[in-house]
């Protein structure tokens, strides 16, 4: 893979620690080993469904700025009071998806507004765990591409800040919606790293360097035998990428 810069590639591109571990220890002594290096973290449903919004409390407390990945999906009127409830917590970005469609996502842009209103919210297209098997499996038209650019311009179109796509659909991205959106891509793998059970993935001084704003990164740095020196690695090479 050897891909071309998009003409309205934004220059900056950080990476989000994803804390995809089973305990609220192992996430704080992967932050006691990073020290001041991770300023955005991710909390997925796996800590907030066992710790609530305290983890988010005890995040901020630490410094980080917080990306609640909870790809909220339902009737408008229990979405709006899903966010309306996370008002008192100090959330900076928060999924929802897209699948929800524009009425719902307009009730999560009106609630975020009254309520949060620095809280940005993004659209999750297609999971990058999803392959063309799996979306005829479940019947949703066209490839992953298509399928994610359909389902972004509705997404934009209600109000959100940004998207959660595949890296693959970056360049696309950017060229249909420009340099304002945010892009959050996860499936992000350094080379050698395992791909796990991402099916669209690519390394991150490419996803940087096609326009993604930010990269959610979890096992490669989590795993790794040296965090910290995974980290630096990465950071270097998306610094490299963007020169």
């Amino acid at each position: 893979m050897n891909p071309t810069p998009s003409h309205t590639a934004k220059q900056t591109c950080d990476i989000i620690i994803a804390l995809d571990v089973p305990a609220k220890e192992e996430a704080m002594h992967l932050l006691d080993e990073l020290g001041k290096r991770p300023h955005l973290v991710k909390v997925g449903l796996q800590l907030f469904t066992r710790y609530g919004p305290t983890l988010i409390e005890a995040m901020a407390n630490r410094g980080c700025k917080v990306f609640l990945d909870l790809k909220l999906h339902d009737i408008p009127n229990t979405v709006a009071h899903a966010i309306e409830s996370l008002s008192h917590w100090p959330i900076e970005l928060l999924t929802i998806h897209a699948l929800g469609g524009s009425e719902m996502i307009q009730a999560a842009c009106e609630a975020r507004d009254r309520t949060h209103p620095k809280m940005k919210i993004l659209a999750v297209t297609v999971l990058t765990s999803m392959d063309q098997a799996r979306m005829d499996e479940i019947g949703l038209g066209g490839d992953p591409q298509s399928a994610s650019k359909r389902l972004a311009k509705a997404a934009l179109d209600a109000g959100v800040d940004g998207i959660v796509c595949s890296a693959l659909e970056v360049e696309m991205m950017r060229e249909s919606f420009g340099p304002e959106p945010l892009l959050v891509v996860p499936g992000i793998r350094p080379s050698g790293s395992e791909m796990g059970d991402q099916k669209r993935v690519m390394t991150p001084g490419e996803a940087a360097r096609l326009g993604s704003s930010h990269l959610v990164i979890g096992r490669p740095i989590l795993q790794a035998a040296d965090p910290v020196a995974m980290y630096d690695q990465i950071i270097e090479e998306i610094a490299s990428s963007l020169a």
